[in-house]
């Protein structure tokens, strides 16, 4: 029953963190010049990548404590390791939950 439930936090961070790359993105050389233009766009851009992190943490902060592991670990690897420990995470959050659902079956 635990991996039901996390499930839609595991989505939800995926979500997040395919936005966050997505603001980060627009301050890279290809698209800076663009983003740079505007200093509206530079602030929002700014404000989505604080909030896309912000929430990012918090559904792997409540995936991970649905699925009985340690929240504050893995927000901490997260955090430190951005993006590429999320996408690890989320991988191994996924694959936790197909074989526990393997395991239930």
């Amino acid at each position: 029953m635990q991996v039901a439930r996390a499930q839609q936090p595991i989505a939800a961070a995926a979500v997040t963190l395919v936005l966050w790359i997505f603001g980060v993105a627009s301050f890279m050389p290809p698209l800076f010049k663009y983003t740079s233009q505007s200093v509206l766009l530079i602030i929002a851009a700014g404000i989505g990548i604080f909030v896309c992190l912000v929430l990012h943490l918090f559904f792997i902060a409540m995936a991970a404590k649905r699925l009985g592991r340690s929240p504050v670990v893995w927000v901490l690897v997260s955090l430190c390791f951005m993006p590429v420990a999320s996408i690890i995470g989320l991988i191994l959050f996924e694959w936790f939950s197909e074989q526990e659902k393997q395991a239930a079956a």
